[in-house]
């Protein structure tokens, strides 16, 4: 295993076998997310889409959480929603940089992410947890979009995200009343992919993970983006994408890899090329 340095205790991370885990490293503060972290966030998601080494993400938190969204008490400090003294103009700004580098780019990398949720997923953290492809839940973690609860709006693609996951009624229901959903009814909604004891759920996203690093990544980079493009996109776009992408993956060494080795009725060994 490889460590990454990320410049800041508040994220952690690591390479194997070609399966990076990005650890929010806040326990103290349920892994709110702090200035550091953020643009650690940032800057090392921007690498990890160009490595080739990488072939999948697990994004997950330290402790008994996942992450509990803004830092609030910092807010509730400035007075105005805000950290720091930026215009309102400004601050938009860097709100739409932070969350395009962040949930955007969990959500549009051609790369598969997973999510393993130690525990509570709040806010802003549900937001990044809902980005990603995959999602893992201890059974004892609940999700919550909280913002009605501080008066926000919402952030970090949340309501995109759960509109596209469970629809729109259900949607307005979980963000206009702050409801907690524990892990079974996550799960029953169609919020999180596994359900699993908590001793057991990082061995389960790493198993995913590792399942997907062993994959065919060029398939994967444009299945993405076809599953991506489906959610908003017109039929018609869709189907001719789906054609240019699955001739083009017909193409690949892994594809050529898989036709034989089903024909010799053995695994594949796939090489991303």
């Amino acid at each position: 295993m490889t460590t990454i340095d990320t410049g800041t205790n508040d994220l952690l991370a690591s390479l194997e076998n070609g399966v990076a885990v990005l650890t929010l490293n806040r326990p103290e503060a349920r892994n709110a997310m702090s200035g550091e972290m953020n643009a650690a966030l940032q800057s090392l998601l921007a690498d990890l889409e160009l490595n080739p080494a990488v072939k999948c993400i697990v994004l997950t938190g330290a402790g008994k959480g996942f992450c509990a969204g803004g830092d609030v008490k910092g807010m509730a400090a400035s007075g105005d929603g805000t950290v720091g003294d930026a215009t309102i103009d400004g601050a938009i700004h860097q709100q739409r940089v932070n969350q395009r580098a962040t949930a955007g780019k969990l959500y549009k990398m051609p790369k598969p992410t997973i999510a393993a949720l130690p525990g509570a997923a709040a806010g802003a953290g549900l937001s990044l947890a809902l980005a990603c492809d995959l999602r893992v839940m201890s059974n004892t973690a609940i999700m919550t979009t909280a913002f009605a609860r501080v008066g926000f709006s919402g952030d970090y693609g949340g309501t995109y995200f759960m509109t596209q996951l469970i629809g729109a009624a259900k949607a307005r229901q979980l963000y206009f009343l702050s409801e907690r959903v524990s892990a079974a009814e996550a799960l029953d909604l169609g919020l999180t992919n596994w359900v699993c004891e908590p001793e057991e759920l990082m061995a389960k996203a790493m198993e995913i993970a590792n399942k997907i690093a062993a994959g065919p990544t060029v398939a994967f980079r444009y299945m993405k983006e076809n599953l991506n493009r489906a959610v908003s996109g017109d039929v018609d776009d869709c189907l001719d994408l789906e054609a240019t992408h699955h001739v083009h993956t017909g193409q690949t060494q892994d594809h050529k890899e898989a036709a034989k080795a089903f024909v010799e009725k053995r695994e594949p060994t796939f090489k991303g090329r």
